[in-house]
Parts: structure tokens; C-alpha cells; sequence
């Protein structure tokens, strides 16, 4: 059963920046489309980067420009650096594949504050 664990996040001011990471447990991680997820209090959670196997990007309108997710298969790790903050990226972020393993990780909270 894969295990999924995020860090980084925290405080970030408006404008400034953040960098997320998430380790994934298991085998074959380097053959599957990986992406980031967040949900802000009171909503749905959403899609917001993806990275193919083959390192191709693709963003949620809201982010592109301003995050840039990364991945790293000999470390079976996916990073999201989070540029430019904006108070509506305040979340809790969450890495999964893009067609989701069923157990999440925990997820971290970014905070967007002056």
C-alpha cells in the first residue's frame, strides 16, 4: 500500500514563496502521472499541477505561472514550488497520483498571510 507524505508549506506572505514536497512509498512510482491537489476550507478538493512520467506539466488556470511542480523518481519525490503567493492559495495540499490511490496523505496547510 503506497504511503504518501507531504512537507514544507506553512506561512508564506502575499508575493512571496513556498516549496512543497511529498515522498511516496512503493515501487513504480516513476511510471505514474503525479499531481497536486489542495482544498481551502469549505470547498472541494482540487487538481492544481500534474507531471508525467516523462516530466510533462499541466496547471489548473488559477496557478499557472506562479507554481511549478517537479518530480524526482530516483527519490520517489514530487515538489511543488509555490511562487508569487496568493491569499486564495491557502489550502491544505495533498500529492496522489492523477487518477488517485485511495489513501491520502495528510495533506499540509499553507497559510497565506502579511
Amino acid at each position: 500500500q503506497v504511503q504518501l507524505v507531504e512537507s514544507g508549506g506553512g506561512l508564506g506572505q502575499p508575493g512571496g514563496s513556498l516549496r512543497l514536497s511529498c515522498v511516496a512509498s512503493g515501487s513504480f512510482f516513476g511510471i505514474y502521472t503525479m499531481g497536486w491537489y489542495r482544498q481551502a476550507a469549505g470547498e472541494q478538493r482540487e487538481l492544481v499541477a500534474s507531471i508525467s512520467s516523462g516530466g510533462s506539466t499541466l496547471y489548473a488556470d488559477r496557478v499557472k505561472g506562479r507554481l511549478t511542480i517537479s518530480r524526482d523518481n530516483a527519490k520517489n519525490t514530487v515538489s511543488l514550488q509555490m511562487n508569487s503567493l496568493k491569499p486564495e492559495d491557502a489550502a491544505v495540499y495533498y500529492c496522489n497520483k492523477v487518477t488517485p490511490w485511495p489513501n491520502w496523505g495528510r495533506g499540509i496547510q499553507v497559510t497565506v498571510s502579511p
